[in-house]
Parts: structure tokens; sequence; C-alpha cells
């Protein structure tokens, strides 16, 4: 059984499956008999994904859109195997995305890159590419209707310079794929959630991210929905907390940018102990251990997306 958590307003978060559970979620919104999907997971998150929807009598015929929030394969790697089972879907995607989802040639040798192709294949597979027929280009402003509903797309760089997040208008509420970072549902206490910032490589880039975290928080939305995991409220106290967070992995890239062949060790390390260091600051109940078990594959993107980051304003 594929987990999901199901919200107001016909809006679920479906595990992914991605690595571990509830490390990734795949939005799904239901409006009175027609679906849209927010991300897709990988291609091994497709099986599961169309069983949790039928779950909730949803055929992938009544899929009218599949919305991307930006490229990276862990959102986007399932795309084409997925739009090969919604006949009448068509995917969204920010303009600098599209070519990549027509032809991801260059995405999987970015993706190889990062992780070496044993491991590249393992988690993501063979991509699909979607036929260029299918797919709406989303530049900022641009929107789209599931039935009444309207979904607006905003330009959203800092994390990716593809990224979008997408304005719910039936609720407010927005799907932020990792512009408004990680929220670990694990870390909750009491109903009380917590976030961490996601500097995955290679596009990390602060003042955008700060900008784009602000242009957020100016809508004020009474809910903000991650990929990493599911629904967060109490987003303003979330954000300045973000905030602060993106500024400290960026004073720790500063710190150690000339340390040389050590220079990705000192940021895991300075990385782990933010990490800790924002547990105790928010009196987080789970173990230490079990903290960087959630966060260890996070500890070394981020570091590498620091780094990545690093060289490009050298």
């Amino acid at each position: 059984m594929v987990a999901c958590i199901d919200y107001d307003h016909g809006v679920s978060a479906i595990d992914s499956g991605y690595v571990r559970p509830m490390l990734a979620a795949i939005h799904l919104v239901v409006e009175k008999d027609r679906a849209a999907l927010v991300d897709t997971g990988t291609n091994f998150s497709v099986p599961g994904l169309l069983e949790a929807m039928a779950a909730r009598g949803v055929a992938p015929e009544q899929v009218d859109w599949v919305m991307l929030t930006h490229v990276h394969l862990d959102h986007a790697g399932g795309a084409g195997l997925l739009m090969a089972q919604c006949p009448n879907a068509r995917l969204t995607v920010h303009p600098r995305g599209a070519r990549h989802m027509a032809d991801p040639a260059r995405l999987v040798a970015g993706t190889v890159e990062v992780y070496g192709e044993q491991q590249a294949r393992a988690k993501y597979g063979e991509i699909v590419p979607v036929p260029a027929h299918r797919i709406v280009e989303t530049p900022d402003g641009a929107s789209v209707r599931l039935g009444e509903r309207e979904f607006r797309f905003l330009d959203t760089p800092g994390h990716a310079r593809h990224h979008v997040c997408i304005v719910d208008g039936g609720t407010g509420h927005v799907f932020a794929g990792d512009t408004f970072g990680l929220s670990y549902r694990e870390l909750d206490l009491e109903g009380r959630q917590f976030i961490f910032p996601s500097t995955t490589p290679v596009q990390f880039d602060p003042p955008r991210l700060h900008r784009s975290i602000e242009r957020l928080l100016a809508l004020r939305p009474g809910a903000i929905h991650v990929t990493h995991f599911g629904q967060v409220r109490e987003v303003q106290r979330l954000g300045e907390d973000l905030r602060r967070l993106v500024d400290a992995h960026a004073s720790l890239a500063q710190r150690w940018r000339d340390a040389g062949a050590d220079r990705h060790r000192r940021l895991v390390d300075g990385l782990r102990e933010m990490l800790l260091s924002e547990g105790r600051r928010q009196q987080w109940a789970l173990p230490q251990a079990e903290v960087l078990r959630l966060f260890a594959d996070d500890l070394e993107l981020n570091a590498a997306g620091l780094e990545a980051w690093l060289d490009a304003t050298t």
C-alpha cells in the first residue's frame, strides 16, 4: 500500500517511493471528475502512483495536467512514462526545462555527473521523452485550468533556474517544489512543523532564492505543499526560519571557499552541525542519530550544491 496524506479541497500527497518512505511526494489534485498531478517522481514511482489514484477513484484518463515544479529527476524523471499512461494529459514546465522533457539526454548527463552512471540508473531508470506537442511552457504569470479551478505559475529561481511554484486558485495554497525547502513529517512535534533548505546542485543562488521565498510569503498562503514532504502551515514562521538557514548555508560555503581538496568534507561537517544545532534550537524529539539518517543524502547534496555555487561565483 502506497503511503498517502489526504488534505482538504481534493489534494493528496502520495509517496513517490523515492529512496525511503515519505521522502518525496507527488501531489494529486481532484476537481470534480478531473485531476491534475504536481511532479511525477521517478519511473519507479509510476505504478504506485496509479495505484493510489485508483484508490481515490481517479483513472489515468481523467488526468488533464501533469505540472512540473522543475526538472530534477526526483521530481520529473517519471514524466515520460506517466504521460504515456495518461492519454489526455498535457505537461506543464518552465520554459528552461521544456527542451529537457522532450529530449532528456542533457538532463540525464547532468544527473550522471552528480551521482555516477550506475547510481543514476538505479535511482531513475531509463528516462522516457515527452512528445513535444504535449508540452506546455509556463513562464511567469501563465495559468491553466482544471475545470473551474485555476493554477497560476510563478517563476521562482534560487533552487534551480527552471523552477516554478504553482498557486492553486481553489485554495490560495502554493505547490512549491523545493523552493520552500524540506519539511519531513518525522520531525513534526505536536503539530509543529520545521523546515530546512535544499541547495542541491547545480543552480543554488542565495539572492534569487531569497527573492523567491519573499514572493511566496507575500502571498500569505494558508499552506504550502513541498515535495519533501507534503503540506506545511504556519508559513510565515517557517519562512523566517528558511531565510535564516539559507543565509547560514551561504556563510558556511564562504567560510570554506578556499579549502581545496578538503572543501566537501568541511561543508558536510558544517551542515551536519547546522542541522543538529537547528534540532536543538527547535527541540526536535527525534534522537540525533535518527535526524542524521533522515538527512543523510540531503547533507551530501546540499554540500555539492554549495560547491557548485562557489565555483560559479569565483
